[in-house]
């Protein structure tokens, strides 16, 4: 654990109690005397550092002692455009693109996404958030949903694409955004939408699921 996500994070003092107190005390085994590092999730750029000045049977005492701006994130922006997969295949793997680094990650509606699925954004921000606690992220993922590929495609006309294709994606390419297909991949009208941009896949025999194909390009792009 890096830092804890508190919401007090800033005052000279700071009283922890409830689920945070069991994490820091209970599980993570903090005791007095010791440092602990805090960010504000209205100011995650900020790091607060407090010690522990004294522990009771239900809470525990901090003080601030140093805070400094202090901002981790990836060294250039990945922006993610997904075909809408069922959500809890994007939960499985959402914390691997929170540490890769990954910016923002669009999700469209493709035509061959199951319409019943609606990506709980509130629910990938907590995922993203404990996430960021336990690799030290300080900016903050960021969500959006468009209803199909074309807005999308005007919106980021610059999109690289991620296709069957025979050009491989090499590590000195410069990509800002890339588009992931669903499961069953696009169909032949979608890919007369996107026939102007360049279109890669990675240097792999294999088919990927949809999920696995994000981590792995975040992970070429990115590292």
């Amino acid at each position: 654990m890096q830092f804890v996500f508190n919401e007090k994070a800033g005052e000279k003092e700071l009283g922890i109690k409830g689920e945070q107190y069991k994490y820091l005390v209970k599980i993570r085994r903090h005791k007095a005397g010791e440092m602990i590092a805090l960010r504000n999730p209205h100011r995650p750029e900020l790091l607060y550092h407090y010690r522990i000045e004294s522990i009771d049977g239900r809470r525990a005492h901090l003080v601030l002692k140093q805070s400094a701006s202090e901002c981790l994130k990836a060294k250039h922006p990945l922006h993610i455009g997904w075909c809408v997969i069922d959500p809890k295949s994007v939960e499985r793997v959402l914390p691997m693109l929170n540490e890769l680094g990954v910016a923002k990650i669009t999700f469209i509606y493709c035509r061959r996404s199951q319409k019943s699925f609606r990506p709980d954004f509130r629910r990938f921000e907590r995922i993203a958030e404990s996430s960021m606690q336990q690799c030290g992220r300080s900016e903050r993922m960021k969500f959006e949903l468009m209803e199909d590929l074309e807005s999308f495609l005007n919106t980021y006309p610059k999109t690289a694409v991620l296709d069957f294709c025979d050009d491989v994606l090499e590590d000195d390419m410069e990509v800002e955004t890339v588009l992931i297909g669903c499961e069953g991949g696009f169909s032949e009208e979608e890919r007369e939408l996107f026939s102007s941009c360049k279109t890669v896949r990675l240097d792999t025999p294999m088919i990927l699921r949809s999920e696995s194909a994000a981590v792995a390009i975040a992970a070429k792009i990115l590292l």
